[in-house]
């Protein structure tokens, strides 16, 4: 299963740390993992944390199970661990390489033909969250080192 929610790309990879370790080992249920998250990780607010639970779980960092979720024990790789369980990092990703370098606008254009129709009509405005959506995806391609940041656009790294 791939995930399609990303939290707001952070500066360094050590904000992803943060929030895992904010996530209990032993399983708890989603509004307490949030609560942590806001409290140990200091992440500002319940939907975001949301997004970074939905997140850690697509990369293979957090698991969900019947008692809750759970930090995991494994290490993946987390480029590879992104394009896997990522909804539309493989596709941005083959897009930076086809078109590089390619401007967040750009990239966005020729990612809309990958938004599944029942996405499109589930958004009043599903261009607005796909758009953002496809930001933050280049955002974190950047800070796995999938993708830079020039002056012209994204291209691969």
């Amino acid at each position: 299963m791939k995930v399609k929610v990303l939290p707001p790309v952070p500066d360094s990879l050590s904000r992803l740390e943060e929030a895992r370790k904010g996530v209990p080992l032993v399983p708890n249920d989603e509004e307490s993992c949030c609560a942590r998250l806001m409290r140990d990780a200091d992440v500002p607010a319940q939907d975001t944390a949301k997004e970074w639970l939905t997140f850690m779980r697509g990369l293979g960092l957090v698991a969900v199970g019947d008692r809750g979720y759970h930090r995991t024990r494994t290490d993946p790789d987390l480029a590879e661990a992104f394009l896997e369980g990522v909804y539309g990092a493989d596709t941005l990703l083959a897009i930076v390489e086809r078109e590089g370098p390619v401007s967040e606008a750009a990239a966005f254009e020729s990612f809309k033909q990958a938004i599944p129709e029942w996405e499109q009509s589930r958004y009043d405005d599903p261009g607005a969250v796909w758009s953002e959506r496809v930001t933050r995806l280049l955002g974190w391609a950047a800070l796995f080192g999938l993708v830079e940041q020039t002056d012209e656009g994204y291209v691969r790294a």
